[in-house]
Formats: structure tokens, C-alpha cells, sequence
């Protein structure tokens, strides 16, 4: 192939696509696709690429937007990184999955391989793009096995916990702050059910020998409309990460039972676990390949919409966890090399 996945990657970091805004890499991943004569699908600003020839289909997975800019600038190599917005979450694995479909030991080894590129993942889960390309490409839920390229600093990760974010509302009465006893304050009515938010300590839940953490963060909060006035209304927002072992009805009612002390709730948004995937051959070939550790997925990444779909899948990806979303974000240039070296092995059979 031309470009070196370095090429590659400061090719795709140097394309802005901030979600809601993957038109342009969308239309340039296209136009690379099939300059390498691999057959694409366009659905939105979300692209298939490879078609089913007969062979077992497996997917590669990945999102192609990002986090709102952070004054990054252009891609840029410091030592053995590269530096720039999507560096690490997740255009390296991007990368690696352009490389892989490109590949020719790929392309004639024992498998379909597909990739799906999907945008506004970093948003709302009900504007997440992968269903509806899913819903539009049925035969790819025809898929044995699906890796997601999220970054897992290398590890083979498995399931993911479940979110939802949870709008707790308290009212008051409005009265002039020189008169408060003529008023409710809203705010200081909420405190008792903020100590209860502060004082919840991660719970661990074990699934198949793996231990998922149960955590609620108070993550925004808004109230009051005038510094001399007695804050009739307040709300804050909790994000809440539940374990596989909970359906998303289960996890409701369990958050619930915590924010009783809430006059009111609106569930914002809702995604659900995903199991760890037991007994699946794919799986347990690309731990031997890769010699990858295995971990439990603390966050919620589409593994969890590929399930839904009655695809297996995991992540495992080049980029740095605790560096996704950060303004100093970069990728150790070496772990896309390893990563598409394992990649490769375990496509081409």
C-alpha cells in the first residue's frame, strides 16, 4: 500500500470531522475505498466497504467523528506520537482498519471482511448512526464476529456497561433574596439527594470472571435565574453506568429507588450493556494470536448496539483510554503497527 499507517492516520486526523460535520471524511474515505477497488455503500455520511463473496463475513467497526475541537491544530509527530484531535479515539483505529481492508493477505484469506464507518457516535445515543446502516444493510447482521477499533490501550475488552443520563428536578417558590422566607429554595432542597450522588462508591458486579463497575455521576447542574432572587426551580443531571448483569428496565428502576427524593425525573437517554461474548471461537482466536490482555469495558461503546443486532463483538483498538477526549490527545505511533500486524494474522487465517 502507498501510505505508511502514520501517513494514514495524519491524513485522517488533518480532515476535520467533528460530529454532526463527517461529511468530508466520509467523502474521502470513499474515494480511497475505492481507488483500492473494494465496493463501498454510502448511507448518510457513513460508508460500508466490501461486499460478501460467500465466505464467513466478519465486520471491522469504527466511528469517524470526534469531540468538538479543542485548539489541537493539525497532526503533528512528537517523538514516538502523534499528536491531534481523534488521534487516539478513534481515527488510529481508523487507520488500522483502512490498512486491513487494503490488505491483500486479507482480501484473499478465509473471510469477508467488511468494515463500517459510522458517524455521530460522540453525541446523543439516539443519533448514533450505526443502527440505521445496520437497519439499512441487513445481510451485514449475517456477521459470525465484529471487532470494534475503540481505543483499549491494546486489550481485548469485553461487553460494556450500559448509560443513561438522568435529569433529577426539584421545585421551589420564587421570593426576593432579602426575603427568603417568603420562597422555597429549590437548590438547597436537592442537597440531601446530592449526598446521596456524592457519597455512592463504584459497585463492583462480576460476569463471566470479569467485574463491571456500577458508578452515578453528578456530571452538570443549573438553577436560579438572578443572583437576588430565591431559586424556584433546580435540576442536575446524573450519568449513569450500570453493569451487563442489568437490563435497561432493571437499571431504571434501580436508579429510581436511589433519586426518590427527586420531585421530578426525565430520562434523557438510554443504552444498553452488553454481554460478554462466551464460547465464540473469533474471539478466542484473537486472544491467541494477539496475546492481548482481556478486560471488562468500563464505558459503552456499540459493541452493545452490535448485540442488539445478534452480532458478537469486541473492542480492540490502538488508542490510549485515558487520553480519548483530551486536549493533549496523541497515540503511540507504534501501537497501530501491532495492532494491524494481529489484525492481519487473524484475517487472514
Amino acid at each position: 500500500m502507498a501510505d505508511s499507517l502514520t501517513d494514514t492516520l495524519q491524513w485522517l486526523v488533518d480532515i476535520p470531522s467533528v460530529i454532526g460535520e463527517e461529511a468530508a471524511i466520509c467523502t474521502e474515505l470513499d474515494r480511497r475505498i475505492e481507488a483500492a477497488g473494494i465496493e463501498t455503500v454510502r448511507y448518510g455520511n457513513g460508508l460500508v466497504a466490501g461486499a460478501r463473496t460467500g465466505k464467513p463475513l466478519l465486520l471491522l467497526v469504527g466511528h469517524i467523528d470526534t469531540v468538538p475541537d479543542q485548539g489541537q491544530g493539525p497532526a503533528r509527530i512528537e517523538g514516538d506520537r502523534l499528536h491531534g484531535l481523534g488521534s487516539t479515539d478513534m481515527k488510529s483505529g481508523v487507520a488500522v482498519m483502512l490498512h486491513l481492508l487494503e490488505s491483500d493477505d486479507v482480501r484473499g484469506g478465509p473471510y469477508d471482511v467488511v468494515g463500517v464507518f459510522y458517524d455521530q457516535e460522540e453525541g446523543p445515543v439516539a443519533n448514533n448512526q450505526l443502527a440505521p446502516i445496520l437497519d439499512d444493510q441487513p445481510w451485514l447482521c449475517d456477521a459470525e464476529f465484529a471487532i470494534v477499533l475503540e481505543p483499549t490501550d491494546m486489550r481485548i475488552e469485553l461487553g460494556c456497561n450500559g448509560a443513561m443520563n438522568v435529569v433529577c428536578r426539584f421545585f421551589g417558590k420564587s421570593a426576593h433574596g432579602a426575603r427568603p422566607w417568603l420562597g422555597v429554595n429549590a437548590i438547597t432542597r436537592a442537597v440531601p439527594l446530592l449526598g446521596v450522588f456524592a457519597d455512592h462508591e463504584p459497585i463492583p458486579f462480576e460476569q463471566a470472571g470479569h467485574v463491571f463497575y456500577e458508578t452515578m455521576t453528578v456530571s452538570m447542574a443549573s438553577g436560579g435565574i438572578s443572583r437576588n432572587v430565591v431559586p424556584g426551580q433546580f435540576e442536575f443531571n446524573v450519568n449513569y453506568r450500570f453493569p451487563p448483569t442489568m437490563t435497561i428496565s432493571e437499571a431504571e428502576s434501580r436508579f429510581r429507588e436511589f433519586a426518590q427524593l427527586a420531585d421530578e425525573l426525565e430520562f434523557v437517554d438510554r443504552a444498553p450493556a452488553a454481554p460478554i461474548p462466551e464460547d465464540n471461537p473469533h474471539l478466542d482466536r484473537l486472544a491467541k494470536l494477539s496475546g492481548a490482555e482481556l478486560a471488562p469495558k468500563q464505558a459503552w461503546t456499540d459493541v452493545a448496539r452490535l448485540e442488539q443486532y445478534g452480532i458478537p463483538a469486541v473492542n480492540y483498538g490502538p488508542g490510549e483510554v485515558a487520553l480519548a477526549h483530551q486536549a493533549e490527545e496523541s497515540v503511540p505511533l507504534a501501537n497501530l503497527g501491532i495492532v494491524f500486524e494481529h489484525l492481519k494474522a487473524f484475517f487472514a487465517g
